[in-house]
């Protein structure tokens, strides 16, 4: 993994108009500058693989704290421990819901590593 990177496997419930309702399942969270700037990619188990969002982190941030988005992206604070991602796309809504800690946990790496400067060996 290069410098910078964090990874990192949150639970979160994927919320649907089903029966069900609510179904808990593991997503990956991932920062990489190099490729993505400031942006986060979660990524959603699925079938036949997984599908992918990238958000900017300054976006997740701020909807930890109050509704905020950009275009197909909606972040919104659920109560007092969690929060709300909100995905539109042409084929349908996507809405997952994070407990805050573990996406304040992931945004707190993310910042530890762009202050971290890359070392090299010569």
């Amino acid at each position: 993994m290069s410098a910078g990177v964090v990874e990192e496997k949150a639970r979160a419930h994927l919320v649907t108009d089903a029966p069900d309702g609510h179904r808990a399942i593991r997503v990956a969270l991932r920062y990489d500058p190099a490729a993505t700037g400031h942006s986060i990619r979660i990524a959603v188990p699925g079938s036949p693989g997984e599908v992918e969002w990238d958000l900017p982190r300054a976006l997740l941030e701020k909807g930890l704290r109050t509704p905020a988005g950009t275009g197909s992206v909606q972040v919104w604070p659920c109560g007092r421990v969690q929060a709300v991602i909100e995905f539109h796309a042409e084929n349908g809504v996507t809405v997952l819901q994070f407990d805050c800690v573990s996406l304040v946990r992931f945004l707190r790496r993310t910042y530890a590593a762009a202050a971290t400067p890359a070392t090299s060996s010569a």
